[in-house]
C-alpha cells in the first residue's frame, strides 16, 4: 500500500457512545476511501460511504483471507478481526460450506419456533429485575447484568449445545479476546479454542440436537472440513452469537432513553412499532469503532482509488449507515423513516447468518420492556456510563436504570 505522509490513526475520538466522531462525516464527503493507520500501527484503507461499503461487502475480489498472511496489515492487538482468517486458496469453498451447514440452524423458520422460548427467558429475566428493583432502597438495577448479558448467552448456549453454566467463563474469554491487550488476547483465543475442542469431543461421544453436534458430524464425514476450521467456526459462533446482541440491547436502550418520544410511542404500541424500532437500532447501533475487515484479492480501482492486491480495508458500517446521501437526517433516531436497507447485518454473501436470531431476541427484549416498564429511565447521566473503550466491539459494562 502506498503510504500517505499523514495518515489519521484509528480509532477516532467520538463525543459519546451514541454519536460518531465528526471526522467520519468529513471523510465520507471528501475521501470515502481514505488511507489510515490501524490501532495496531499498520496501513489500511478506511471506507465510509454507504455505496462503497455495501458494494465491497458483496464483492468477490475482497475477502477475509490474505494471499500472503505474514505480510498482512494487522487491525488491532485484540484477537478478533486482528488480521486475516481462513485460507486464501479455499476461502470461497469454506464460506459456502459454512453457510450450508449453518443456514438450517439459523433459518427464519427455526427462529420463529424459538421465539416462544426467547420470550419465556425475557419474562423471567425481567421478573427478576423487577424483584431486585423492588428490594433496593434507591430502586436502581443493572439492566446489563439482569437482561442484556444473560439473554443472548442463554439463547446461543441452547442453540450451540454449550452448558449455560459456562456462560461467565466464556464471557470472560470473549472479553479478553476482544480487548486491545496483545499477548493476553491471543492467549484467551487459544484457551477458547481448547474449551471448544473439549465440547466438540464430548459431542462426538454423545451427540445432541445442537449446532456443535452437527458440525462435529459434518467434520467427521467431510475430508475437506478440517478440525482446526471446525473449532475456529465454533469459537466464532459462540463469540459473535452473544457479544454483538449484548451490545445491541445496551445501545438500543440508550437510543430510546435519549429519544424519549420514541420510547413513549413504543410503550403505547409495542406490537405495532417494534419491528421499525429494531431496524433503527440495527442501523445506528453497530458496536465498535472500527468496522469489518477485508483484504483485496486482486488489484482493483474503486471510488477513484487504486487498491492493490493484499491491501487491508476497514469497512465502517457505522459511517455507512449514517450516510446523509442515503438516509434523510441520518444522525436522527427515527423508526418511521422511509429508508431501509441498512448494512447493520452486512450485505451480500456475508450477510449475517444470525440476523433472524438477533431480531428475535431484540424484538422480545424491547417489546417486553416497553409493555411492562413504560417508565424506564437511566439512573445515571450518559457520560457516567462505564464504556468499554479498549474493546473491539465497544458497549457498556453496566446499565443502571430505574422506573
Amino acid at each position: 500500500m502506498t503510504l500517505a505522509a499523514e495518515r489519521p490513526r484509528l480509532p477516532f475520538t467520538r463525543p459519546n457512545l451514541l454519536d460518531l466522531a465528526p471526522f467520519y462525516e468529513v471523510l465520507r464527503r471528501e475521501a470515502p476511501i481514505a488511507p489510515v493507520t490501524t490501532p495496531a500501527g499498520d496501513p489500511a484503507w478506511l471506507v465510509t460511504r454507504f455505496a462503497e461499503v455495501r458494494d465491497l461487502l458483496g464483492d468477490k475480489w475482497f475477502g477475509r483471507s490474505h494471499p500472503e498472511p505474514e505480510k498482512a496489515s494487522r487491525i488491532s492487538t485484540a484477537a478478533v478481526q486482528d488480521g486475516p482468517t481462513g485460507s486464501y486458496e479455499t476461502e470461497e469453498q469454506e464460506h459456502g460450506r459454512m453457510r450450508r451447514l449453518l443456514t438450517p440452524a439459523f433459518s427464519a423458520k427455526r427462529m420463529r419456533r424459538l421465539s416462544g422460548h426467547v420470550q419465556e427467558l425475557v419474562d423471567g429475566y425481567v421478573d427478576a429485575m423487577v424483584a431486585d428493583h423492588d428490594a433496593t432502597a434507591d430502586g436502581v438495577v443493572d439492566l446489563h447484568a439482569h437482561l442484556a448479558f444473560p439473554l443472548p448467552v442463554a439463547v446461543i448456549c441452547s442453540l450451540l449445545g454449550v452448558p449455560e453454566a459456562d456462560g461467565e467463563y466464556f464471557r470472560a474469554l470473549s472479553d479478553r479476546m476482544a480487548t486491545f491487550s496483545g499477548d493476553d488476547a491471543h492467549a484467551a483465543r487459544e484457551e477458547f479454542g481448547r474449551y471448544m475442542a473439549g465440547l466438540a469431543e464430548g459431542k462426538r461421544a454423545e451427540p445432541g440436537e445442537d449446532v456443535i453436534s452437527d458440525l462435529v458430524a459434518a467434520q467427521a464425514t467431510d475430508p475437506t472440513f478440517g478440525y482446526p476450521e471446525m473449532i475456529r467456526l465454533c469459537v466464532g459462533l459462540l463469540f459473535a452469537g452473544h457479544e454483538t446482541t449484548v451490545n445491541r440491547i445496551g445501545l438500543g436502550v440508550l437510543f430510546l432513553m435519549d429519544n424519549r418520544d420514541e420510547w413513549d410511542k413504543l410503550a403505547a404500541d409495542p406490537d405495532g412499532r417494534i419491528d421499525a424500532v429494531i431496524e433503527e437500532i440495527m442501523r445506528l447501533g453497530a458496536p465498535g469503532d472500527l468496522g469489518l475487515l477485508r483484504y483485496a484479492h486482486s488489484d482493483v480501482e474503486i471510488g477513484g482509488v487504486t487498491i492493490a492486491r493484499g491491501d487491508a480495508l476497514i469497512l465502517s458500517v457505522n459511517a455507512a449507515n449514517r450516510d446523509v446521501d442515503v438516509f434523510d437526517h441520518a444522525e436522527t433516531f427515527d423508526p418511521d423513516r422511509a429508508e431501509r436497507g441498512h448494512v447493520g447485518f452486512g450485505h451480500g454473501p456475508h450477510f449475517c447468518i444470525g440476523a433472524s436470531l438477533a431480531r428475535t431476541e431484540l424484538r422480545a427484549v424491547f417489546a417486553t420492556l416497553a409493555r411492562r416498564l413504560p417508565e424506564l429511565r437511566l439512573a445515571v447521566a450518559p457520560d457516567e456510563l462505564d464504556v468499554r473503550t479498549d474493546h473491539i466491539t465497544g458497549g457498556v459494562r453496566s446499565l443502571p436504570v430505574r422506573w
